[in-house]
């Protein structure tokens, strides 16, 4: 997976994660946040809390030169349920042998209201298009894949699914990344125009997908504004009787 991203496309994909990421964390605020895999992208760099953390699988520590953090199974993280306010996703599911335990075991370790920041490529793209492609000649032995071959990639609307029944809200979701399929950095920079018609007539078709979910957990209900109301009521002031109107009635009974 390094080496892919060291390729033209790798660091066109990589150059849109950065921008969302650093856009999508830096006003998600708390005191523990946790990025699982892909050590070439900083996800929380311009994230605020202060403690953070990068853990990678052993497969990937012992690929990369970068120094994690922790080494960890994604489907065993060492954390105490409901101990992180932040939890960041750059393709760890789609890297994942089973990402529904994966995203399973992140519901498990945020807060509530805590967050999750996903970023998957799309099987519904011209990229998705080349590598289911490229599987058919690879499995003849007539070419090589466009895509690293990782695991399964997920599509949009089945991660949706598998958040709504974690009980995840999506809050927000974006695509990105609609040059072809091109290997060269000449190609790509002539096709550049597609990212700004690709964004305005055919979103969802984006090679890759970034979604920003939030953990709801029933039966929690804030008590911020009934609170405030009580001390509201308990700090009017008291009403004064009326000195005139009290004189009033006195004379009227005296007479």
């Amino acid at each position: 997976m390094q080496q892919w991203f060291e390729t033209p496309p790798g660091r066109y994909l990589l150059a849109w994660e950065r921008a969302e990421f650093d856009r999508a964390v830096s006003d998600i605020f708390g005191y523990h946040a946790l990025q699982l895999g892909l050590p070439e992208l900083d996800a929380l760099q311009t994230n605020r809390m202060p403690h953070k953390w990068l853990a990678l699988s052993e497969a990937e520590a012992a690929e990369d030169l970068v120094q994690p953090d922790l080494i960890a199974d994604y489907s065993a993280l060492p954390f105490e349920e409901n101990s992180l306010d932040l939890v960041v996703l750059p393709h760890s599911l789609e890297l994942n042998v089973d990402p529904h335990t994966t995203l399973r075991e992140v519901e498990r370790v945020l807060v509530p209201e805590g967050k999750v920041v996903i970023c998957c490529l799309n099987p519904a793209s011209l990229w998705g298009l080349r590598q289911r492609r490229a599987h058919v000649y690879h499995r003849l032995g007539l070419g090589e894949l466009y895509l690293p071959d990782a695991g399964d990639y997920i599509g949009y609307w089945r991660l949706r699914d598998w958040l709504r029944l974690l009980s995840f809200e999506v809050e927000t979701s974006s695509f990105g990344c609609w040059r072809p399929a091109f290997s060269s950095e000449k190609w790509l920079q002539r096709f550049d125009w597609m990212d700004s018609l690709g964004q305005r007539w055919w979103p969802i078709f984006g090679s890759v997908y970034f979604i920003v979910a939030v953990k709801r957990v029933r039966g929690v209900q804030s008590i911020g504004p009934s609170w405030k109301k009580a001390q509201r009521v308990a700090r009017a002031p008291v009403p004064v009787a009326n000195r005139s109107h009290r004189e009033t009635r006195e004379l009227t009974s005296i007479e």
